[in-house]
């Protein structure tokens, strides 16, 4: 039983390790981490019935576009913090008993619930899974909460018999991880009711994941013509995006570029925009692994869901140099053109389709008020993460 138990534990641990994959991108390690998970990344991503398990449900690149999805993105902090506390407290707990030898903890939350600890790591996984989308994470979810009731009911096992009496009766007044009365709204005591319930937890995890993608993409700040669609990177671009897109799309530099029987999606950003190396890559400083602020960036990431997008990135002024050439005074907006192939594209959001191919193509950088072209460059066909799978939105 030993053995099961440190393979689940393992089962878990793995799972926090993939969705925390936004810590270890941005860290000096990510270079190891994905010279083992990304062949997998990938493995799934040749196939249509596994390409979505890499794809993403939620915005990560683009500040959410409306309060919906700005709420949804803030809950995940929350949940992913208050999880995360309340487990440590917990284990605080149950050691501190351990040390000073007061036996089984019945007080604060396990006068209520029999298994807090685990109940808040899956509040914290719920977390993670919003601050890190990708549909993998959400069926890793499902896998864990699953291995903890496995785990649980081992354990309550175990300590039926040791205390049979004591115990059975802490039972009859607490839930397993929900409080009594909560409990028994939902809880089926058959193992077909159980296998059912769980089904219908999973279908629902993933139906949730899969609505959240298509609100997601419907609610995009987009600009689009006959083969061209534009994504404004911060809400507020939008103005400014579909007043200029038709006269860069004019620009001889860019029209030379672009062939009528192909689709395009651009991405429309501040030059400096930190998450620019998921799109394409655009440069060594927008490897965020190579920044060595590692910490920084996840305190961002987790306690600022919207500045670590839009801080310091807005309107570019009095610059007199970025990336080797002057930049004129005014707004500067980098323009990321990137090819999409391998999907019948009838609307504009079939752009975002899970079964797009997405290649960068170039880049340019506009003054966009004079429309002064300040540096354009053809770029290479992976991002700055090589061939791993990122974010569209």
């Amino acid at each position: 039983m030993n053995k099961t138990k440190a393979i689940f534990n393992s089962a878990i641990v793995l799972y926090f390790v993939i969705g925390l994959e936004i810590m270890v991108m941005i860290s000096p390690f990510a270079g190891f981490f994905y010279s083992v998970f990304n062949p997998f990344l990938l493995e799934m991503a040749k196939y249509p019935s596994t390409r979505w398990l890499s794809s993403f449900f939620l915005p990560h690149l683009v500040v959410p576009p409306d309060d919906f999805l700005k709420f949804i993105r803030i809950m995940g902090s929350i949940l992913f913090v208050g999880g995360m506390v309340v487990f440590l407290v917990c284990a605080l707990q149950v050691y501190t008993n351990k040390i000073l030898k007061k036996g089984t903890v019945l007080k604060g939350l396990y006068s209520v619930i029999r298994h807090p600890q685990y109940a808040a790591l899956g509040v914290a996984g719920i977390g993670l899974s919003i601050l890190w989308p990708r549909f993998l994470v959400a069926v890793l979810w499902l896998v864990m909460i699953l291995i903890y009731y496995l785990l649980s009911r081992d354990e309550e096992r175990r300590m039926l018999k040791d205390h049979p009496e004591t115990y059975g009766e802490y039972m009859e007044k607490t839930g397993m991880f929900l409080p009594k009365r909560v409990e028994r709204l939902f809880t089926l005591t058959t193992a077909l009711g159980k296998m059912v319930s769980f089904a219908l937890i999973s279908a629902f995890v993933i139906g949730c994941a899969f609505f959240l993608r298509d609100y997601t993409v419907k609610h995009l700040p987009l600009w689009t013509d006959s083969n061209t669609a534009a994504l404004a990177i911060l809400p507020d671009d939008m103005q400014k995006m579909q007043h200029r897109m038709p006269d860069i799309l004019n620009m001889e530099e860019v029209k030379t570029r672009l062939k009528d029987n192909e689709h395009y999606l651009v991405y429309f950003l501040p030059p400096t925009y930190v998450m620019q190396g998921l799109i394409a890559d655009t440069g060594g400083q927008w490897k965020l692994y190579k920044q060595h602020h590692t910490i920084s960036m996840i305190t961002d990431w987790i306690f600022h869901p919207f500045s670590h997008l839009a801080e310091g990135h807005h309107a570019v002024h009095d610059i007199s140099s970025h990336e080797g050439h002057a930049m004129a005074r005014g707004i500067v907006r980098r323009l990321v053109f990137l090819k999409i192939t391998d999907v019948t594209i009838k609307k504009p959001y079939d752009l975002f389709s899970i079964n797009a191919r997405r290649v960068p193509q170039f880049m340019l950088d506009v003054e966009i008020h004079n429309m002064d072209l300040l540096d354009l460059k053809d770029l290479p066909p992976d991002t700055g993460w090589g061939k791993l799978p990122t974010p569209v939105f």
